[in-house]
Parts: structure tokens; C-alpha cells; sequence
């Protein structure tokens, strides 16, 4: 009887603490990285990073957990393990250089690297006698200790800060170009490194990036890489796969399709190099294709031609007959198997939204991380082949979940415009009573060509509006990946048209469910989200309420100031001064005369993406219309709001001005 007591006692306790999500427990969070399986199969590394608010940044630390499940242990601060061939030492990168140790708790670790341009992105050779990284590098001066030394204590000298410009793309997303270039250096255990890529573009390329734009054969005799050797970065989407002798010798092209050539992946026997390919010159958002190239013959060839949604990332079957790859499908990133011989996709798994798949060497199991709106990242495990439940390997976060109550989410399809099915999320309050009418807000996503996933988000957590007793609402309009090429394409040219009317349609789908307050709705949105935001503006007097974070504004100015011009001269077919009709149909700016609703505005200083002007121009409109206005000015943040304790802000901020019109 006292044990039953007992337990009755702890079941109300655990619920009693509960509590909707607050910021504080966002930030708690670990969030983690990818699964890195060790070669005997018995062990994944994977990396966390969690925001210290106190600090005001993020630390990261490297995790070993056994592969069939248990408990987790820390080994080292850093991030981004890789496992040596003979699984003795894991690879990390810490301070922008690598470190090696042996794979357990309390082992010492050595520091690797000391290159100037710090060291990312790391890939062991297969001889496990050097490694592969990305770093800065003077094209000038390669890895020549003494050339950087002279040009970096020339720069220091300088006696001016000023930049003088002869070109374009001169910066990006948050930086100023560099001299330094993205080289792939290859780095012995003991000696010299050496640059691999050498020239004065950059590999990975600038404007893409990331670890999955080079590998190394199986062999170890050959790197291919991506690389964009356009002369004119700014209107440039060609990117091309590359291969060269790792010993040294001559360059390949092996790519010639006039969009971006990225991911290249060398099958397990060596004989394929797979990639993702888009077909068009300057978009951005073409469909992305999986493609072979036969390294005996020099041939070329597409895989799952009749696939309709866009290829994300590629992990070979250890036996090099078929090729997993992540896409979206709907409102999920799904994981499908494409076999090497006949080409046809498989649907594996679409429960959550997956990322970042590797196959274990026997080929028995699939790991990768996924999430929902309802939990954030995890590693999961998959029995290849087999009808059975992915197993949740990491539980880093179970303790702090259950602490919070979240609101329960699911979807709904509407009709859009030209009958187009739409569909939307949605999240309602935690405890929610169907009784009641709620306030609801509507998020839409950027891009335009992206999606709302069921996925777990730091920002834009719609969580983090339904704590505070909204129903949110996060539909999916033209432009929005998963719902086929046409779909995506829709967006094109079109800016305020069917998006807009898909949006709409879906407000009206919203304020007709019985537990929504109609009277009561508002809007948010950052980058194209912000741009419809901007658009509704001037369009609708529906919303109580809007919030813009770096939206665009006024599209002719925002060409003059933006870096990817190949963006808005694909979206508005050209340039403003020799297309400008479609720059002045959709343009938010020319509609000020319609604002009205109380609008907060949400803005980066280091945004070159959507720069600061665009925000600063449409606080001026509405300040001199005299609506209802606040603008959220970040000095030191970029498209995005990274650091916590601005996150933290703007969180506030948002969810205050809703507050204030809303309830």
C-alpha cells in the first residue's frame, strides 16, 4: 500500500512540475550532431552544442554512446568527430583546429593542426596517416609558413581600415570577402601539410560550403571536390565536381551542367563518384538531381530520373549496390534507398524529419538524427530491411522534456489558389481546452523556396507561441519544398500572387476551426516570411498584428545592396533597370499608402543578405504613416538571431508585441 502510495505521489509530482516551454529551457537544449559510427560497428560518436546564456555563446562537446543503445559519456569539449580506419583515434576540431585522442573518457588529447586559417570539416585518409580539412588560405601563399606570416603582419600594419572594391560579391550572409580563400589542405600525422586546391577560388565553394562538398577515393590516391571557378561569383550558381591526383598532377572537370555540382561521394569500391546536380544556371532552387559518374569510362548518367523532390544528402550501401539519400516529402525530411542498378527509389523512413544517414559496415543497420515539432534531435537506429520502429538512441534531452508540457501539433489541407491542396501545421496551447477560443498566429517561412517541417527549430519554435496560449498555424504556400518541382517553381516571378492567396486561403481555414478566436490573429515572418509579412501590409487589414524579421522591402533598392545576385535576377527575370516590371508588381514599398496594422520590425546591421536598409525603410513608412511600429535593431547579428541572450530578446520582444494586441 505505502509503495502504490508512493508512486501515485511521484506520477503527481512529475506532472505538477510540468510547465509550458519557456526560453530558458530552449536554451538547455543539447542539440545534437550527426551519428559518426565507429568502424568495428560498437560505438557513435556525435557532438553536442548548447548555449551558455550567463557566456552569452554556445559550448560543444564530443559524446560516445554504444550502437545499440546506453548510456552516453563526454570525452573532450569540441565538435565534429571522425573516426580513424582503425578506430583508435577520433579526430575533433577545438579552437579552429583539430586534436586527436583515443575514443574514451579521461584520455589526453594532442593538437593536431596549427595552420593560420584554422581547420574544419575533417575527413581521414584511408591509411589513417593524415587527414583532409578546410582552411583559409592566402592563394598566394598555399601553407608556406613564411608568405602568410608576411602578409598577415602586412595587413596588421595597415595604417587604414577602408576596403577599396573593384568586383562584386564582395560579401556575404554576414562577412566581408576575405583575401583568404577555402582550400582543402591535406594534413599528415607527422610533416608538411599540403594544399590540395590551390588557385584563387574556393573549395568548398564560397557561396556553398560545407562537408560534404569533397571526398577522397577509396584508394586514397584522389580527392573530388566542388568548386565554382565563375568569374562572376555574384550571378553564379556553377558549381562543378572536380577530381585530382592526391600525389599531384592535373585537375579534372568531370561536370559540365550549368547549375550547382555539389556533394561528391565515392562509392565503397571505388568504381562510382555519386553527386547532386541542378540542370539551370543561376537557380538557386532547380531540382536536386542525383547523378553517377563511372570513373572507368568517364560516363555520366542520372539516377531515379522521374524523382520530383529535391536530393539532400548521400551515404552509399557499404556494398555500393544502391544509395540512401534524404528528402523532403510533405512536411517531413523522409529517407529514401535508390537502388545503383535500376534506379528507382524506396521509401526507408519517413516517421520524423531524418538528416544526415550512414550506413553501419555490415549494412544491417541505418543511423541517422531526426526530430519533430514535438522533440528535438535525437540519433536513431533502423534495421535495415525490416518492418520495425526506428530505436532512439540519445536521450540527453529526456530529463529536461519531461519537465515541460508541450503543445500537441498535427496538420491540415486546405485549397489554395487554382485549387492547388495546401497543406499547413499546427500547434495547439499546451492543456489545451477545446472549449475555449484561442488566439492564433501564423508563421511563415522564408526562402521562398523552403518549407515548415515537422521538425524541431531554435528559431521560429512555435512552442515557444503556443506556451503563451496561441494556436499556431504554419502553412505551406507555393514555393515550399516536398510537394514537387511545379510546386517550388509556382513561387518564381510571382511573389505576391498565389503564395499570397495560399496563405489566405489557409487564414481563412484557420479562423473557421471552433477553438479559434477569428478576431484574434497575427502574422510573422523573416526573410521572404518577412517580405509577406511586408506584402500583407499593404494588402490586408486582417491581422490585429505583424512582425517582419529582415524582411524585404523595396526590391529595386534591395538588388543594389544584396550579394547573390543571381537570386532576384532569377525571381524578377533580370535586373531592375532592364526588367523592372515585376520589381514594381511585388514591391511592398509601393504600397504604404494601404499600412495599418501595428507592425514590429526585427532587423541585423550584418545581414548582407537582406540588408539592414530593408527593415530601416519600412520602420521609416510606417513611423511617418503613423501605424503602430517598433523596430528590434541587432548591431552584431546577421540574417539570423545566433546569439542567446539576443535570442533570448527577441523572443521577448516578439511574444510581446502579440501579447500586447492579441489577449
Amino acid at each position: 500500500m505505502r509503495k502504490m502510495l508512493l508512486i501515485i505521489l511521484l506520477v503527481a509530482s512529475a506532472v505538477y512540475a510540468q510547465h509550458p516551454i519557456t526560453f530558458e529551457d530552449l536554451a538547455s537544449i543539447h542539440r545534437i550532431g550527426a551519428p559518426q559510427v565507429s568502424p568495428d560497428g560498437k560505438w557513435i560518436a556525435y557532438d553536442t552544442s548548447t548555449p551558455d546564456l550567463a557566456a552569452n555563446k554556445s559550448n560543444s562537446a564530443i559524446f560516445l554512446i554504444p550502437a545499440n543503445g546506453g548510456p552516453s559519456q563526454k570525452i573532450a569539449d569540441g565538435s565534429g568527430p571522425a573516426w580513424s580506419p582503425d578506430g583508435k583515434t577520433l579526430a575533433f576540431t577545438k579552437d579552429n583546429q583539430v586534436y586527436l585522442m583515443p575514443p574514451q573518457a579521461g584520455a589526453a588529447s594532442r593538437k593536431l593542426t596549427d595552420l593560420q586559417g584554422g581547420a574544419g570539416t575533417v575527413k581521414w585518409m584511408p591509411d589513417g596517416n593524415g587527414l583532409l580539412v578546410v582552411s583559409d588560405i592566402y592563394p598566394d601563399c598555399g601553407v608556406d609558413p613564411a608568405c602568410i606570416k608576411d602578409k598577415t603582419t602586412a595587413a596588421e600594419k595597415k595604417p587604414s581600415s577602408a576596403r577599396i572594391l573593384t568586383s562584386l560579391l564582395y560579401r556575404h550572409w554576414r562577412s566581408w570577402q576575405a583575401p583568404t580563400r577555402a582550400h582543402i589542405v591535406y594534413v599528415p600525422l607527422t610533416g608538411a601539410a599540403r594544399d590540395l586546391t590551390p588557385g584563387a577560388y574556393d573549395a568548398p565553394p564560397f557561396s556553398i560550403g560545407g562537408g560534404d562538398e569533397f571526398d577522397v577515393s577509396p584508394d586514397g590516391k584522389e580527392l573530388a571536390y566542388a568548386r565554382d571557378t565563375s568569374d562572376r561569383p555574384e550571378v553564379s550558381t556553377n558549381s562543378d565536381v572536380f577530381i585530382v591526383p592526391l600525389a599531384g598532377g592535373t585537375t579534372k572537370r568531370i561536370t559540365t551542367r550549368q547549375g550547382a555540382d555539389t556533394s561528391p561521394k565515392y562509392s565503397p569500391d571505388g568504381r562510382w563518384i555519386a553527386w547532386r546536380s541542378q540542370s539551370r544556371a543561376g537557380f538557386e532552387s532547380d531540382l536536386w538531381e542525383l547523378w553517377l559518374y563511372d570513373r572507368s569510362s568517364g560516363t555520366t548518367r542520372r539516377l531515379a530520373p522521374n524523382f520530383d523532390n529535391w536530393i539532400g544528402s548521400i551515404a552509399w550501401a557499404p556494398d555500393g549496390k544502391s544509395i540512401f539519400i534524404t528528402a523532403p516529402e510533405k512536411a517531413k525530411n523522409a529517407i529514401y534507398e535508390i537502388g545503383v542498378s535500376d534506379g528507382l527509389p524506396r521509401l526507408v523512413y519517413n516517421g520524423m524529419s531524418t538528416g544526415n544517414v550512414t550506413i553501419s559496415r555490415d549494412g544491417k543497420t541505418i543511423y541517422f538524427d531526426a526530430s519533430s515539432l514535438l522533440r528535438p534531435n535525437d540519433i536513431y537506429a533502423l534495421p535495415r530491411g525490416l518492418k520495425a520502429a526506428a530505436t532512439q538512441l540519445t536521450h540527453d534531452n529526456d530529463a529536461l522534456l519531461t519537465s515541460v508540457t508541450l503543445g500537441a501539433a498535427g496538420d491540415l489541407w486546405y485549397t489554395g489558389a487554382e485549387n492547388a491542396q495546401v497543406q499547413a501545421l499546427v500547434v495547439r496551447p499546451p492543456n489545451f481546452d477545446p472549449a475555449k477560443k484561442y488566439p492564433a498566429i501564423v508563421l511563415i517561412h522564408g526562402g521562398p523556396q523552403g518549407n515548415w517541417a515537422d521538425s524541431w527549430g531554435y528559431r521560429w519554435n512555435p512552442e515557444m507561441f503556443a506556451a503563451r496560449g496561441y494556436v499556431v498555424f504554419m502553412p505551406n504556400p507555393r514555393g515550399s519544398t516536398g510537394y514537387g518541382q511545379k510546386f517550388v517553381e509556382d513561387i518564381s516571378g510571382d511573389w505576391g500572387g498565389k503564395a499570397y492567396t495560399d496563405i489566405m486561403n489557409g487564414v481563412d481555414r484557420l479562423a473557421a476551426l471552433p477553438f479559434v478566436d477569428a478576431s484574434r490573429i497575427g502574422a510573422a515572418g523573416g526573410s521572404f516570411g518577412g517580405y509577406m509579412v511586408d506584402w500583407i501590409l499593404g494588402h490586408t487589414d486582417r491581422f490585429k498584428a505583424l512582425v517582419s524579421h529582415a524582411g524585404v522591402y523595396n526590391l529595386t533598392s534591395m538588388y543594389g545592396v544584396t550579394e547573390e545576385l543571381w537570386f532576384p535576377e532569377w525571381e524578377f527575370r533580370g535586373n531592375p533597370w532592364d526588367n523592372p516590371e515585376l520589381y514594381e508588381k511585388w514591391s511592398p514599398h509601393l504600397f504604404v499608402k494601404n499600412f495599418k496594422t501595428p507592425t514590429l520590425v526585427s532587423h541585423g546591421e550584418l545581414d548582407f543578405r537582406v540588408p539592414i536598409d530593408q527593415g530601416l525603410q519600412l520602420f521609416t513608412a510606417l513611423q511617418r504613416r503613423g501605424v503602430p511600429s517598433k523596430l528590434l535593431y541587432y548591431p552584431d547579428e546577421g540574417h539570423w538571431v545566433l546569439k542567446p541572450q539576443n535570442s533570448k530578446l527577441w523572443y521577448q520582444t516578439v511574444s510581446g508585441w502579440f501579447d500586447q494586441y492579441l489577449k
